[in-house]
């Protein structure tokens, strides 16, 4: 039972990893499909130094696409993939 439990433990783990994973591109036109959700990081200089830009899928738009939210974050070791 003990192994039965520690392998649906590690299957949760391997299914969550990548849902908090971010992505990183180097122009904001290589995000083709971005979902509702998903973060996306944006290394294309237009934030001040130290900072990436973040886009997100904020909200479902009108046309049945996702709606982006852009904002400057702090850039940081831990949350590099």
């Amino acid at each position: 039972m003990r192994a039965v439990t520690a392998f649906g433990i590690l299957a949760i783990i391997t299914i969550a990893t990548p849902a908090l994973a971010v992505d990183q591109v180097s122009r904001e036109a290589d995000i083709v499909d971005l979902r509702l959700g998903q973060r996306i990081w944006v290394d294309d200089g237009s934030c001040p130094t130290g900072q990436i830009k973040e886009v997100m899928g904020a909200t479902l738009a009108a046309g049945g696409g996702v709606a982006r939210v852009k904002k400057c974050v702090p850039r940081s070791p831990t949350r590099v993939r």
